[in-house]
C-alpha cells in the first residue's frame, strides 16, 4: 500500500479551496409562522475563503458556535453549502453521494472531535481500519498484503506493536489511543487533505502534545493539506504555518500563526488571547480590563448589522454598526488581514 502523494506533486500546491463559502440552516417553523413570507434560517458561515496547500497547515481558530466546525462538514462534504464554492486541483466540486462521494473522500478525509463516538464500540481496530483500507482500494489482493498494510497504518501512527492492537476493541485504548487509530483510520484512504476538527481538545492535556506532534510529522513525511480547527489560539502559533480567526460565522482575521497571535490586529482576536491564562500578564491588567468583550455572541437567525462582532467590541465605532467591514492589510507581515474598519486608511482612523 502507497500512503505517500505523488512524487511529481510540487510543493505548496493548492489541494483544496473554499470560495465565498456559505451555510444557512433552515429553522423549523411554527404554527403561528405558517403563513409568513420570510422563513428564518441560522446564518452558521458567511462568505469563508480559505485555501489548504500540500505540506502546510491552516488553522481556524473561534469560540464554541462560530461555525469551525461547520466549515469542516462543508468542506469534507457532509452538509450540502447554501452558496459559495469548493474546488479541488481548481475543479468545482459537488457531491452528495454514490461513487462521486466515495472519490472525493479518498482524496479528503475527516478526523472527529470524539475518537470514541467516531469508533464503532461493537468492533475491532482491524475492522475499523480493514474497512477503510477495502473501500479506497488499499487492501491488497491477500490476506499477507492486507496484513502488512494493517501493520504500516499503525506503525505510522505509532501504536507498535501492531499486533498488541488490532484485536482490541475502542474502549479497550486510553482517548489518545483511541484518537490515533482514527487518524490512521484516515491514512487508509491515502488521502491529499486532513480536516481535523478540534482533535485534541478531548484529550489529557498530558498527550495532546503528542498527536499534534503525530499530525505535523504525517504533514511532513506525506506532504498532507491539514486544516487544524480549534478554540485554543495557543495551539494554532505551536502548530499552524497560518492562522484565521472566526467569529459568528465570518472570517475576521488572518495570516502567518506568528503574525497573528504575536500581533493580534482584530479586536476579538486580541480578546482571545487575553482569555488565554497567563500568569505575567495578571500583574499588569488595567482594573477596567476584565469588562472588556464581555458579552454573549449574536444571534445567527438574525445576525447584527455591519460587524457582527461590534456589541462586544470595546472600539467599536458608529460605522461598525452600519457597515460590514472589508478584509484589510494590516501591513505588518505580508498577507496578514482584518476585516475591521480600525485599519481603513481612508478614513485615518487607524
Amino acid at each position: 500500500m502507497t500512503l505517500s502523494p505523488e512524487a511529481t506533486a510540487p510543493a505548496d500546491e493548492v489541494v483544496l479551496e473554499a470560495i465565498g463559502l456559505t451555510k444557512h440552516f433552515p429553522v423549523r417553523r411554527k404554527l403561528r409562522d405558517l403563513f409568513r413570507r420570510e422563513h428564518e434560517a441560522v446564518h452558521a458561515v458567511d462568505d469563508v475563503h480559505l485555501t489548504l496547500r500540500r505540506g502546510r497547515v491552516v488553522a481556524l481558530v473561534g469560540e464554541s458556535g462560530s461555525g469551525k466546525s461547520t466549515v469542516a462538514r462543508l468542506l469534507a462534504q457532509l452538509h450540502p453549502r447554501t452558496g459559495g464554492d469548493i474546488r479541488l486541483h481548481g475543479e468545482s466540486t459537488g457531491v452528495k453521494r454514490g461513487r462521486q462521494f466515495r472519490a472525493y473522500v479518498r482524496r479528503v478525509q475527516m478526523i472527529f472531535q470524539d475518537p470514541f463516538a467516531s469508533l464503532n464500540p461493537v468492533h475491532t481496530i482491524r475492522y475499523h481500519l480493514t474497512r477503510s483500507l477495502r473501500i479506497h482500494g488499499n487492501a491488497g489482493k491477500s490476506a499477507a498484503e492486507l496484513e502488512r498494510a494493517l501493520a504500516d497504518l499503525l506503525t505510522r501512527v505509532s501504536l507498535t506493536p501492531p499486533e498488541r492492537y488490532l484485536d482490541k476493541f475502542p474502549h479497550e485504548l486510553s482517548g489518545g489511543q483511541r484518537q490515533r487509530v482514527a487518524i490512521a483510520r484516515a491514512l487508509g484512504a491515502n488521502p491529499e487533505a486532513l480536516l481535523a476538527d478540534e482533535p485534541v481538545s478531548m484529550l489529557d492535556v498530558s498527550i495532546r502534545l503528542g498527536v499534534l506532534n503525530l499530525l505535523r510529522d504525517l504533514k511532513e513525511r506525506l506532504d498532507l493539506a491539514i486544516l487544524y480547527i480549534t478554540h485554543d489560539i495557543a495551539s494554532a502559533r505551536y502548530f499552524a504555518d497560518e492562522t484565521l480567526v472566526m467569529y459568528a460565522g465570518r472570517m475576521v482575521e488572518g495570516g502567518d500563526s506568528e503574525s497573528v497571535t504575536q500581533s493580534p490586529a482584530h479586536p476579538y482576536t486580541r480578546l482571545l488571547i487575553d482569555s488565554a491564562p497567563d500568569p505575567d500578564r495578571l500583574h499588569s491588567l488595567r482594573p477596567d480590563a476584565a469588562d472588556r468583550g464581555n458579552g454573549e455572541p449574536p444571534s445567527l437567525i438574525r445576525p447584527p448589522a455591519g460587524c457582527r462582532f461590534h456589541p462586544r467590541c470595546p472600539a467599536a465605532m458608529p460605522r461598525c454598526t452600519t457597515d460590514l467591514p472589508v478584509r484589510l492589510e494590516i501591513g505588518d507581515a505580508p498577507g496578514h488581514w482584518a476585516a475591521c474598519w480600525l485599519y481603513d486608511r481612508k478614513e485615518g482612523t487607524r
